[in-house]
């Protein structure tokens, strides 16, 4: 029997459905806070989206401050100047709108708001001291979970590296998971933010920290996955395929969260960081590669997961079973037109040494069940690069994720 304590995390009261959005500005009243700060991104804020969850949070007796400024990867600058206008308008806490970046600028702000200091000084694990100031989460993707994790990510601009801050103090108090929302995101983006959430399932599931209940969670979303996030992904008006896909996220957010990931996301951070790239889209090229290093360390949970993932495994050996896991996320990525490789996103073969080295160092590398050297890493990386690109075609990759 281990002797290591054990913890499942995630917030107090978490809502979901059609219409949930009405719900925030009672919840807040519930916490009696006088005034709010919406942390959201400029494209939800031009269409009005912000405007409507104020409406709803004045009509309770709350004052609104919007701070629409979250980047698709927050900055430590973001957060200076989320915790400045926090500061400014003497709010007393915080609504988090939109997909993980929204969030994770929030946690950021929050984390600031009762703990003072700077983002950076929170990198790593439970370094913060003091809770955060009230936090509800309003998701409008289906794929970080960040609404309802202990994790936040926020670039720091200097070392062009992803801080990953994991601190039982960001987890929000409450989540909101609305799939009206959903209803008009991009195709593009369905698939990316989808194979998110693939990704928190299977990294969850291989980790040294699973746990039966992290596995029962991962299980289930690697059965909805398949099933409705290739129907969203084609008719984004699909309301039941996106309320299944709002319960894969979050299933797979209450696995990750608290068996943690491993070095797809290890990676996939210093790549978003380095060159600023979608999350979605970067796990989603990573994850059959470190999946297949990682085959020798879990062969039996890969064939479950194949099995899973609807592959026909019977009468194959484990590793043979196993090896269809791997087929099955790259058919999935190639349905969803996800990007050969990195090469097309602009990634070049001359960052690879810092690119590995940083991901080393990486918190979500502890729990990868196959422990890798320098050259292992590296190894991943320059496998992931994918075909040689023209420029213009990089280029146009990049508009395209």
């Amino acid at each position: 029997m281990s002797d290591v304590l054990k913890q499942f995390v995630m917030p107090k009261t978490n809502l979901f459905g059609p219409g949930a959005i009405q719900e925030v500005g009672k919840r807040l009243n519930d916490l009696e806070v006088k005034k709010t700060l919406i942390v959201t991104d400029e494209g939800l804020h031009k269409l009005g989206l912000s405007e409507q969850i104020a409406n709803i949070i004045i009509a309770a007796g709350i004052d609104v401050a919007i701070f629409p400024k979250a980047e698709p990867n927050p900055t430590d600058q973001n957060i200076e100047d989320g915790i400045t206008v926090y500061h400014a308008e003497n709010c007393d806490s915080i609504v988090s709108l939109g997909g993980g970046s929204a969030h994770d600028a929030a946690k950021g702000i929050g984390l600031i708001a009762s703990n003072g200091g700077r983002i950076h000084d929170y990198e790593g694990v439970d370094k913060s001291q003091n809770p955060l100031v009230p936090l509800i989460a309003i998701n409008t993707t289906a794929g970080t979970a960040s609404e309802m994790t202990r994790f936040t990510i926020i670039t720091d601009t200097a070392r062009k590296v992803k801080m990953a801050i994991v601190d039982k103090h960001v987890t929000p108090l409450l989540s909101i998971n609305d799939p009206e929302l959903m209803i008009g995101l991009p195709p593009a983006l369905t698939a990316a933010t989808g194979l998110d959430a693939l990704t928190h399932a299977i990294e969850s599931f291989v980790s040294t920290n699973a746990t039966p209940i992290t596995d029962a969670c991962a299980e289930k979303v690697l059965q909805l996955v398949p099933e409705y996030l290739p129907r969203a992904y084609a008719n984004g008006a699909d309301l039941e395929a996106r309320e299944q896909m709002v319960y894969a996220q979050f299933l797979a957010g209450m696995a990750f969260n608290n068996a943690s990931l491993g070095y797809v996301h290890a990676i996939a951070h210093q790549l978003g960081g380095f060159y600023n790239l979608p999350h979605g889209v970067c796990n989603a090229i990573l994850l059959p590669h470190v999946c297949r290093f990682n085959l020798t360390a879990r062969t039996e949970r890969f064939a479950k997961i194949a099995e899973l993932l609807g592959e026909n495994v019977e009468a194959l050996s484990k590793r043979d079973a196993a090896e269809k896991a791997i087929v099955a996320i790259e058919n999935l990525s190639k349905d969803l037109n996800i990007p050969s490789g990195f090469r097309e996103l602009g990634a070049k073969d001359e960052d690879i040494e810092i690119l590995a080295k940083n991901a080393m160092l990486d918190v979500c590398a502890a729990t990868n069940p196959r422990k890798a050297t320098l050259e292992d890493i590296k190894q991943i990386i320059t496998n992931a690069m994918g075909p040689v690109v023209k420029e213009e075609e990089s280029l146009e990759a990049i508009a395209l994720s």
